[in-house]
């Protein structure tokens, strides 16, 4: 009957361990699945102000630039609060490369040949405040876009 009784409470004892290593190892998993969807958040919201960002664009390509308008229509662009179009769009002529363009006088002819253009920059800004704080990054964190158009 002893024996019978240690192999009870033997069985017992080890039964409980799967549950003492989930109790050891669930709030690291919570930690990982927080963290995880904060910085899930932060991106999307990253997409967003680019999204706000090539709005503004498209709208100077549409209707030409206006200061005032493009950056009504960054702002109107998304729903996320907070979204500014900073810094303000600026129109600059210029000649393209391979990575933008460069500036040069309006109305003058670029090394290839072409004349030079209106090229429109459209920036937008927003703010995210992270649940916690991670190591090397900021917060809040600054979320920036921009977009970069031909328009003539």
């Amino acid at each position: 009957m002893q024996s019978l009784l240690q192999l009870f409470i033997g069985r017992r004892a080890r039964s409980g361990g799967p549950a003492v290593e989930f109790a050891l190892i669930a709030p690291v998993l919570v930690a990982v699945l927080i963290a995880m969807s904060d910085l899930g958040i932060a991106v999307y919201e990253w997409i967003d102000v680019q999204s706000a960002a090539q709005a503004g664009a498209q709208f100077a390509v549409k209707y030409g630039y206006t200061q005032s308008a493009v950056q009504t229509a960054v702002t109107s662009a998304t729903d996320l609060a907070g979204v500014s179009a900073t810094p303000a769009p600026t129109q600059a002529c210029g000649c393209a490369d391979g990575s933008g363009y460069v500036t040069a006088s309006c109305g003058s002819t670029c090394s290839d040949g072409s004349a030079a253009g209106t090229y429109v920059t459209v920036s937008a800004q927003a703010q995210y405040s992270t649940i916690f704080t991670y190591p090397g990054l900021n917060n809040p964190m600054i979320l920036t876009g921009q977009a970069i158009v031909r328009i003539q």
